[in-house]
């Protein structure tokens, strides 16, 4: 299994928690040096806990599940501050 196809069974057990609040998590590029590259979707790409969710929740289930990745960034993380950041319905 090459490092693409983990890192996608890595998100696949954390996509039910991510979907079930209206987002989820799409692979943008894994580079030559392992640096994992997201994009957030749906209500992830606009909730003010985003930096939350990629940090605590998306970016350790990538890095204990695939040690060779050196680290995780998403290229559309909302500021915590962002007047148009919007929580998920649930959390509201």
């Amino acid at each position: 299994m090459n490092i693409s196809e983990q890192v996608e069974e890595a998100l696949n057990t954390i996509r039910p928690f991510l979907e079930a609040d209206g987002g989820n998590v799409s692979i943008e590029e894994i580079t030559d040096d392992h640096v994992v590259k997201l994009r957030l979707l749906g209500s992830c790409g606009s909730c003010p806990m985003s930096i939350m969710t990629m940090k605590a929740g998306i970016e350790q289930t990538i890095l204990k599940a695939v040690p060779q990745v050196k680290s995780v960034e998403a290229v559309n993380l909302t500021d915590i501050d962002d007047p148009h950041a919007v929580l998920p319905q649930n959390l509201q």
